[in-house]
């Protein structure tokens, strides 16, 4: 795979200084017509060996377009604060908006390679990593982010000549460290490593470019010419917000049978024995969350159900058992300007709690297969493949020590037109119930198939639904509370 990436390939003065005027000004056309039409974004990886101008490509990227509209990250060990969320955390909060550009140094391929150089981890964990890298590109691809990755080569012994020559100069010596000759002594493995992650990385919507770094004009005339490519090709399509992707569809199932309608809605608990239970439930969530193994998780609770379920009140059960320093409530409405511009998760992702923190999520990224699917929000392509991304978001949580509680608080439609009418009758109430509320209602079986077909494609070992019969308030405020009692009790006890 490097073989092409060692042939000596170099560019003379006369011809770089030639060409190199007309690429900054059609690369910066390029960006200034990707910054207009705000369509897509672009993120472009520079990883690969020590010495080969990682950094020198950073700066001439920056060089030749406008910097004010580029985001460019060099990755290096994660802070505290890094390391107390999953790997992905860091690299989702700096994606790029689209119209805009990031240049990621190093980026999610780094740590797991020189991982697998240092015997840190097997070849079955980096084979997992780069299947996570992959996903994660091709999720940014499907919310229509170009990804382009540079992978910039030296031969061993071309290396040792960079390194050495940077070394010699008084200018540059600073740039050489004991970790660069200590990478060199081990050139062979890493290079074997990097194959065997980039033959599994390079796929079609994200293909890894292999570049020869000895010379520095080659290496910035193919890079740039590259670049500059890449976007025109994408303007040139016209792709952007009314993008549609046609899917199969799902089909319903063949036994009419359906998921929500086999709850018992009849299940209640008296005022006395809600009462009692509540203290219980209360005293049990605060004393864990008090523990001083909670330090080390944390826990996201996530809100779902039928309008007028019981979503607040059930929430604010939960969050008057805790300090108040201790958990964040976050609502979730149609997104801002600003998230619009972000891969859908991205506003998800922002909110990922450190170990010892609770979030609450009074709705979430199911939005995407609920009122989008229903309401026609997202084509079809995309809340299909939202299902595969959610499980992969809740699967890094849960791997970062994250207790993850999702809850679908049902009601009849009798019940629903009950609550409502209370609401509009009732002063410090009538808040909570909109036209749009009564307009849902009209559209109440779509919404129950695309229930049933979450719970069924989402519901998994790690990150179950918990399904809650809500027709009585009492009944499912403690339903709720010991399942979250239950839970953090077993987290806490496998540590």
């Amino acid at each position: 795979m490097f073989e092409s990436a060692e042939i000596g390939h170099k560019i003379d003065k006369a011809s770089y200084d030639k060409e190199v005027p007309a690429l900054r000004e059609a690369l910066l056309d390029a960006q200034y017509n990707l910054l207009e039409s705000a369509e897509f974004s672009v993120v472009i990886l520079i990883a690969g060996v020590d010495g080969a101008g990682k950094g020198d490509t950073l700066n001439l990227i920056n060089e030749w377009m406008d910097p004010r509209h580029i985001r460019t990250r060099a990755v290096g060990e994660p802070t505290d604060e890094e390391r107390q969320r999953p790997p992905m955390w860091r690299f989702w909060r700096v994606l790029p908006p689209k119209g805009k550009i990031g240049v990621f140094s190093g980026c999610w391929y780094w740590d797991p390679i020189m991982g697998r150089v240092y015997g840190k981890i097997k070849n079955a964990e980096l084979d997992q990593c780069m299947e996570h890298n992959v996903r994660f590109e091709k999720m940014l691809t499907d919310e229509n982010v170009l990804v382009l990755k540079f992978w910039l080569h030296l031969s061993k012994e071309k290396q040792k000549a960079r390194l050495k020559a940077l070394e010699k100069a008084p200018a540059t010596r600073w740039r050489v460290t004991d970790s660069d000759w200590e990478h060199h002594k081990l050139y062979d493995k890493l290079a074997r490593v990097a194959e065997r992650a980039l033959r599994q990385t390079s796929t079609a919507v994200a293909p890894w470019f292999i570049v020869e770094g000895s010379d520095a004009r080659y290496r910035g005339l193919t890079v740039g010419r590259m670049i500059l490519e890449a976007i025109r090709k994408r303007l040139a399509l016209k792709e952007g917000k009314g993008r549609r992707i046609h899917a199969p569809p799902l089909l319903p199932a063949i036994d009419n049978l359906n998921l929500l309608r086999t709850l018992d809605l009849s299940l209640k608990l008296d005022k006395r024995t809600y009462e009692r239970e509540l203290a219980k439930c209360q005293g049990r969530i605060n004393m864990l969350t008090r523990d001083p193994r909670f330090k080390q998780v944390s826990m996201v609770l996530v809100f779902e159900g039928n309008d007028a379920a019981g979503k607040g009140g059930s929430i604010r059960r939960i969050t008057r058992a805790l300090d108040a320093r201790q958990y964040q409530v976050v609502p979730i409405a149609a997104p801002t300007e600003e998230e619009r511009a972000q891969p859908y998760l991205w506003r998800f992702w922002r909110q990922v709690p450190p170990p010892g923190a609770v979030l609450i999520f009074d709705r979430s990224w199911y939005g995407r297969v609920l009122v989008e699917r229903v309401e026609g929000l997202a084509a079809q392509a995309e809340w299909m493949r939202a299902y595969g991304e959610i499980n992969d978001f809740e699967e890094q949580l849960v791997r970062n020590n994250t207790v993850v509680l999702k809850f679908w608080l049902a009601i009849s439609k009798e019940e629903q037109q009950k609550r409502f009418e209370e609401r509009q009758k009732t002063g410090y109430k009538r808040y909570k119930i909109t036209p749009e509320d009564w307009r849902n209602r009209e559209k109440w079986d779509a919404y129950e198939l695309a229930v049933c077909d979450m719970v069924d494609r989402t519901s998994t070992e790690i990150a179950d639904w918990t399904l809650v019969e809500a027709n009585d308030k009492y009944y499912a405020r403690i339903k709720v509370l010991k399942t979250a009692c239950d839970r953090l009790e077993s987290a806490l006890a496998r540590l």
